[in-house]
């Protein structure tokens, strides 16, 4: 295990963010979370990881769009792994100035507190959304950049604003892109846990936006790994600082199929309901999402363990078992659309 110093995960408390901070402390690492403050002092998913697991972490409650308080929280670290977003493209329809404060200013801070304070290395996530609908398949990293959504345009910006700080200022900082991360503690407004949450609530019909869309679905497990090889690239080698890089698996499955193939594995049958309410505006739609993932192989030995139709369904079984564990249900609304 290449040593990372001391590590910063912001959105810790968050889906992906919650899985990588638990795995690097499970592999020993040094970690330092920063979750959103807020009045209950609640750490999010963070609160449901195991005991050890909560002792072993320090915690710091703050706001990525407050530079101080990112300046603060990143002081003494070595490795900044930048998770926290607003992520939710129909909200970005209603509330696009809050993407542009969280998620461009947000990174921002984030960059600048990197570059004033010399940390080693800071990776900023990205989003297989600021490609658009695919102009050619697989999409490699040097594929069109096209915000089709409030959300999709902020994430360009943040990505942008990154990879500035490193051509003006040398600043160490990568870009990772993942498809379509799935898997357990995802919210709803997600297709593959939509779909599941309505079944376990049991419903007989599933209510979901467009059906002819495809997605290349990361699960989770396999977008940790691609944070943490990337990071450790970084240290050994260099290697990713100043790059983009995609996680996917090269598999791309369209929302009826995936909603299909959820039934099969919950051993049920549901006919799928088209809620116009969930429905994106026809330009802001990306139809097509498939990965091109083999820099990631290249600069850091990165595959998915859970690709095609076979890992994909080995994927959706696990997030199924972990939505059926008593009480989980319970944290979600799964009789409400959630945007």
């Amino acid at each position: 295990m290449t040593s990372l110093g001391k590590i910063l995960v912001t959105g810790a408390d968050g889906f992906i963010g919650s899985h990588l901070t638990e795995t690097l402390v499970r592999q020993g690492h040094d970690v330092r979370a920063l979750v959103l403050y807020n009045s209950f002092n609640s750490w999010g998913w963070l609160d449901h990881a195991d005991a050890g697991i909560r002792k072993s972490l320090e915690v710091v409650a703050g706001d990525v769009r407050d530079l101080h308080g990112v300046r603060t929280a990143m002081q003494g670290c070595d490795t900044v792994l930048h998770l926290a977003a607003l992520i939710s493209i129909p909200y970005s329809y209603h509330a696009p100035a809050a993407y542009v404060d969280t998620n461009v200013t947000g990174t921002l801070n984030v960059v600048q507190a990197a570059q004033d304070l010399g940390i080693k290395r800071c990776i900023v996530t990205s989003t297989s959304e600021v490609y658009g609908t695919a102009q050619r398949v697989p999409i490699d990293e040097a594929h069109p950049l096209q915000g089709q959504s409030p959300y999709a345009a902020s994430k360009i910006g943040a990505d942008q604003i990154a990879l500035s700080f490193h051509r003006s200022f040398g600043t160490p900082v990568g870009v990772l892109r993942p498809f379509n991360t799935y898997g357990p503690r995802q919210s709803a407004r997600a297709i593959i846990p939509t779909v599941i949450t309505q079944v376990l609530a049991g419903a007989t019909s599933v209510k979901l936006g467009a059906l002819t869309p495809t997605r290349d679905f990361n699960y989770v497990a396999d977008t940790v790994a691609g944070f943490i090889a990337m990071a450790e690239a970084m240290a050994k080698s260099g290697a990713g600082v100043g790059e983009v890089v995609n996680l996917g698996t090269g598999f791309d499955i369209s929302i009826a199929e995936t909603a299909a193939l959820i039934a099969e594995m919950m051993n049920t049958k549901v006919e799928i309901v088209t809620d116009t309410a969930r429905v994106r505006p026809a330009a802001s739609e990306v139809e097509r999402l498939q990965a091109d993932a083999n820099k990631a192989k290249a600069l850091f030995g990165w595959t998915p363990k859970f690709a095609g139709r076979d890992g994909l369904k080995r994927g959706i079984a696990e997030t199924a078992a972990w939505f059926a564990r008593p009480g989980m249900l319970k944290l979600y609304k799964a009789d409400l659309y959630n945007i």
